[in-house]
C-alpha cells in the first residue's frame, strides 16, 4: 500500500514549504493586498530559487513524444507498370 503513496511525500514537503514561505511573507505585511502577494511571490521564489540551485529540490519533468496526427490522405500508390513482351 505504501508503495502507491510515492507521491504523497512531495506534495506534503512542497505543502509546508509553501505554508513556512507564505508565513514569511504575512510577516512582511504591508497596507496593501497586491504589495502583500507581490511580496508572499518574491519570497516564494527566492528561496524556492535557492533550494533548486542548492540542488535540495529537483524538478524532474519527462517529456512525451507523440506522433503528429495525419492531417491529408495517403497518397494513392502507383500502378504497377506493363510487363513488356
Amino acid at each position: 500500500m505504501l508503495e502507491t503513496l510515492g507521491w504523497l511525500q512531495p506534495v506534503l514537503i512542497a505543502a509546508a514549504v509553501v505554508f513556512v514561505l507564505d508565513l514569511i511573507g504575512n510577516m512582511l505585511s504591508f497596507s496593501n493586498r497586491i504589495v502583500n502577494a507581490l511580496t508572499t511571490a518574491l519570497v516564494f521564489a527566492v528561496l524556492f530559487g535557492a533550494l533548486i540551485h542548492l540542488g535540495l529540490v529537483k524538478m524532474d519533468v519527462t517529456t512525451m513524444q507523440v506522433a503528429p496526427a495525419e492531417t491529408t490522405a495517403p497518397a494513392a500508390e502507383p500502378a504497377p507498370a506493363p510487363a513488356t513482351p
